[in-house]
């Protein structure tokens, strides 16, 4: 879990649930390790309703059905719809004020735990939620794997993850295709992105956020059980990937 000066995500959720009359000034920043930085857009947007979610989202949500665990939960935009429309849902996230405004907005089983620690005392689920371009907590393509097949023993029979992405290769930006050359050199998959978030005084450490083609998920998906079920696009190079457990081996 993030100490409180590692927190930076937590603290911009938190100043914006107390503070939103003073939005302009609750932005966070996104540092790449080549120095390549980005504001990460208005915190407004983690506290969004269902009515003003982009057309992706919206199409997206409608293919969550049973128990459901949302890993990477934020301030629970998605969690708490979801509860609302009559689901037991869990969000996790590695961010103890992250879970705290969860919990504030009403979200009833908000729980601080990595990904990376998912286990059985969390139950069965029917559905993973994965929004926010979330696919990327995998962090790797070793760490996909591992993972997948912690999801695969917490989730029931028709188990379903569903995953939102980049495709960071429909880019021509020099900055960026430069980045993904570097870490192919360095035995990276391209859109291996190593990060740190930060807000005021508090940082993150750094960690790799993972962000893949069509190819390289139904790549990493190989051998772990799963398969994509269906893509659901965006305009954009954004889209949605319905993964769910395969029915028999080799199928």
């Amino acid at each position: 879990m993030l100490k409180d000066h590692q927190d930076a995500f937590g603290h911009q959720l938190y100043d914006y649930y107390r503070l939103q009359d003073d939005i302009p000034r609750i932005i966070g920043i996104v540092e790449r390790c080549d120095g390549y930085v980005n504001d990460s857009g208005s915190s407004a947007v983690y506290f969004s309703e269902h009515k003003d979610w982009v057309p992706l989202e919206k199409k997206t949500i409608r293919y969550a059905r049973g128990r459901i665990l949302d890993i990477g939960c934020g301030a629970g935009r998605h969690a708490i719809y979801l509860q609302e429309k009559g689901h037991d849902v869990v969000g996790i996230d590695n961010s103890p004020l992250a879970v705290e405004v969860c919990k504030l907005r009403g979200l009833k089983n908000a729980v601080l735990m990595p990904f990376t620690q998912i286990n059985s005392t969390l139950g069965t689920f029917d559905t993973v939620i994965m929004m926010g371009n979330n696919f990327g907590l995998f962090g790797s393509l070793k760490g996909a794997r591992r993972l997948l097949a912690k999801l695969h023993g917490i989730t029931s029979e028709k188990g379903r993850i569903i995953a939102t992405t980049n495709d960071v290769y429909q880019t021509d930006l020099p900055e960026h295709l430069s980045y993904q050359e570097y870490n192919r050199n360095h035995g990276r998959m391209g859109g291996q992105v190593k990060l740190k978030v930060r807000y005021r005084k508090y940082a993150t450490p750094w960690f790799d956020y993972l962000m893949v083609s069509k190819v390289e998920m139904e790549d990493i998906l190989e051998g772990a059980g799963w398969k994509v079920a269906r893509y659901i696009d965006s305009e954009g190079s954004h889209y949605v990937a319905i993964i769910e457990k395969k029915k028999e081996r080799g199928e």
